[in-house]
């Protein structure tokens, strides 16, 4: 089977902040990603699959690490052990501007396909999301 060429990529973002899943959206389209859907935290973003049972699900979810309500880890974590509508082998890329290098150990344990720092470039989230759904780099 060939890997999906990143523009044919579908994206749910989850960030509580709007700015940041306005700038998360921004960076990927500079790398040619159009199709993204957000949500304000892990919770809503489950809810809002649930709600979107017809829709097929996304390629990849972008997830920060520190939100109210539900955090990344905990989004993972329900991911991975199929709690949740979505595949638990779902690629999740978790982007946080956490320092402490023990919680972002937990976060990999946790099924974060890859932790991304903030801030970071279209070419760190190009690298990352390659990485994480095996795209096709010659047909981007």
């Amino acid at each position: 089977m060939n890997a999906p060429a990143i523009r044919d990529i579908s994206v749910l973002v989850i960030d509580d902040q709007r700015a940041m899943r306005t700038i998360i959206r921004q960076l990927l389209r500079q790398i040619g990603i159009t199709r993204t859907k957000d949500a304000e935290n892990g919770r809503h973003a489950l809810e809002k699959l649930s709600a979107d049972s017809g829709i097929d699900p996304p390629d990849l979810v972008i997830c920060d690490l520190h939100m109210a309500k539900m955090d990344g880890m905990a989004f993972t974590a329900a991911v991975r052990r199929r709690k949740t509508p979505l595949h638990p082998e779902m690629p999740i890329i978790l982007l946080t501007g956490e320092q402490d290098e023990f919680l972002l150990d937990v976060a990999g344990q946790a099924g974060a396909t890859i932790v991304l720092r903030k801030p970071c470039t279209s070419a760190d989230l190009y690298q990352a999301i390659t990485e994480a759904v095996g795209c096709d780099l010659a047909s981007v």
